[in-house]
């Protein structure tokens, strides 16, 4: 038999009432279900991208509030450091607040998974999304 956590987990009122929205429209039953699937697609996503060995190209996508205190500065530090996989980035204006980033990317695949853990691990980050293809 299958043991059932219960967890508590946060969301900022916007983010739950989209997310409420979507699986709604989605025929999801409960939200429960809806967020073990978000949840599944995030561990899967993950762990491929930390086995992957090797030289890669992609691009990560970076979603966030330009607002957030320290933030640009923070993230324009991380991507300075990693001078050896980013290749060029395009900046856009999505709002007021929200920004994407699309940073190109070519190099080993363990620096370019820290580059990745790094920005997204920031406060202010809302996504990253990482695309990755053999060179």
């Amino acid at each position: 038999m299958t043991r059932i956590v219960r967890v508590g987990v946060t969301f900022p009122p916007e983010l739950l009432k989209d997310f409420d929205d979507l699986i709604k429209k989605m025929g999801y039953e409960n939200r429960s279900k809806a967020v073990q699937d978000a949840v599944r697609l995030f561990v899967s996503e993950r762990k491929w991208l930390q086995e992957e060995k090797g030289v890669k190209a992609g691009i990560l996508l970076l979603l966030y509030d330009h607002e957030a205190r320290g933030l640009t500065s923070a993230l324009t530090d991380i991507q300075h450091h990693y001078l050896n996989v980013i290749c060029s980035t395009m900046h856009i204006h999505l709002s007021e607040r929200d920004c994407l980033e699309a940073i190109a990317v070519r190099g080993e695949v363990s620096d370019i998974r820290r580059l990745n853990d790094e920005l997204a691990s920031k406060r202010g980050v809302k996504m990253v999304k990482t695309v990755l293809v053999a060179t």
